[in-house]
């Protein structure tokens, strides 16, 4: 069975991604191409963390 893993919260209550850029588009979203792939480079990141601490 996959776990429910919210992603955005577990970066946020991490503060790996500790800038006012990072923290707003987790809360909010992306916006634009440019902040998506922001989002997705912290998504790759967290998941590449995640699988080293396993």
């Amino acid at each position: 069975m996959k776990e429910d893993i919210n992603w955005k919260q577990e970066i946020l209550a991490s503060k790996k991604f500790n800038n006012k850029f990072s923290k707003k588009i987790l809360k909010k979203g992306a916006k634009n191409y440019i902040q998506e792939i922001y989002m997705g480079n912290m998504y790759s990141r967290w998941r590449k963390n995640r699988e080293l601490t396993k």
